[in-house]
This record gives structure tokens, C-alpha cells and sequence, in this order.
């Protein structure tokens, strides 16, 4: 009864929580692009590089909790296989990302 209840739930939290991501990296795109709009035009300084990264980080992570929650509706090695590396691959980007970010906020 409970592994029923997981199976009908867990797939509508998973899609909320990539809803959000998603969410993050799309206002945090168009806001980036917005304080790039405004120092191309010299109204006001902003760090663009950085107000990107971490929107990218930040929407990253969320996508990679909807990965790891999708581990409990795994039945096969394949999926497994296939789930690993998509999470190895986000967590590369974030890892990029994240170095990206310290290196913009040195210069």
C-alpha cells in the first residue's frame, strides 16, 4: 500500500521540483540579461557573470534533487545506469559553475 502511494506521489514532487528549476534558471536568465542590458548601456554596474552562475547553480541543484528522488522509482540496471550518469553530468556542470563563480568574484 505505501510502495502504491509512492509510485502515484513521488512522480508529481518530482516534476514540481523540476518545475522549479527550471523556474530559477529561466528568471535568473532573463534578470542576467536584464543587468547585461543595463551595464551595455552604462546605466549601472552589475556583476552579470556572476548573477548568472549562481542562477544556473542554484536551478542545477534543484534539477539534481528531482534525480536523486527518482532513484526509489528505479526497477532496472539500465535506468540505474542511465540515472548515474545524468546526475554525474549535472554535478560536473555544477562543479563548473561553482568554479566559474570564484573565479569571477577574484577579478
Amino acid at each position: 500500500m505505501l510502495e502504491q502511494l509512492i509510485e502515484q506521489i513521488l512522480p508529481v514532487i518530482i516534476s514540481v521540483i523540476e518545475l522549479i528549476g527550471i523556474f530559477i534558471v529561466t528568471v535568473g536568465t532573463l534578470r542576467a540579461f536584464f543587468y547585461y542590458l543595463l551595464d551595455l548601456f552604462k546605466i549601472k554596474k552589475y556583476p552579470v557573470k556572476h548573477e548568472l552562475a549562481n542562477a544556473l547553480a542554484t536551478g542545477l541543484e534543484f534539477k539534481m534533487a528531482a534525480e536523486i528522488l527518482k532513484t526509489v522509482l528505479i526497477t532496472s540496471l539500465s535506468e540505474l545506469t542511465v540515472l548515474g550518469c545524468i546526475i554525474l553530468l549535472r554535478a560536473l556542470l555544477s562543479l563548473l559553475i561553482h568554479i566559474e563563480m570564484k573565479n569571477v568574484e577574484e577579478a
